[in-house]
């Protein structure tokens, strides 16, 4: 179910690469990559939980309620994460030039799916 939804996901927004169900420590629930992905998003997925926990904890002391979405673009990568839950995001991992609102927009379409078989 998990991989399905990640791949629908991929496979519907140009330019994806990979996505990835994880909890906020980094640890991967599952994920699922084109074949000629370069980047291992796992390691993604790990590295972000960092960033991750930083915005959240921001977002707290701002007073700005939870972090629902965050993003960012590199010069090789741009990453779209989802918060389901206190303990679970999803995150889409796809070339600067892909359509962002579309990976977006399949993240905000998924996130019910992952919710309930994360039950």
């Amino acid at each position: 179910m998990f991989k399905d939804t990640l791949r629908e996901v991929v496979e519907g927004t140009e330019g994806g690469i990979a996505g990835v169900l994880m909890d906020y420590e980094g640890f991967a629930v599952e994920t699922w990559a084109r074949d000629d992905a370069e980047v291992d998003i796992q390691t993604v997925g790990m590295e972000l939980s960092v960033v991750l926990k930083d915005v959240r904890r921001a977002a707290e002391q701002l007073d700005a309620g939870a972090m629902r979405e965050f993003s960012f673009q590199s010069e090789k990568l741009a990453t779209v994460v989802r918060t389901l839950t206190s303990e679970y995001v999803v995150a889409l991992a796809m070339s600067p030039s892909g359509n962002h609102g579309k990976g977006r927009f399949l993240l905000r379409v998924a996130a019910p799916k992952l919710l309930t078989a994360l039950g």
